[in-house]
């Protein structure tokens, strides 16, 4: 993983408001929520919810899909396993990550 990729996901995850985001996601047990089931829970309005999950798609740590006139979205376990390694190897004053 790049070094602009990780700055990307570093910063997503930064703020407040998208790691509860992200955390709701990752722990619900359909592995999908839809806009309305975060705003529920989080107590955000939609626009922002939907700004937050635009954020967190870009940077590669949820995916959505459009299924009728709902947007659903699920996390990608995956990136956040790469983002952890990259972040080790940094870590250890390996150079893997330094490319931008």
């Amino acid at each position: 993983m790049d070094r602009a990729r990780i700055e990307k996901i570093s910063k997503a995850l930064a703020d407040e408001t998208r790691l509860m985001i992200f955390e709701a996601i990752s722990r619900n047990k359909r592995k999908h929520m839809n806009c309305g089931d975060i705003v529920s829970l989080q107590g955000v309005t939609p626009a922002t919810v939907s700004h937050h999950l635009k954020i967190l798609n870009e940077a590669g740590l949820v995916e959505c899909h459009k299924e009728g006139q709902f947007v659903y979205s699920h996390s990608v376990p995956g990136v956040v396993q790469e983002y952890s390694q990259a972040l080790a190897q940094m870590a250890r004053g390996k150079k893997g990550s330094r490319k931008r």
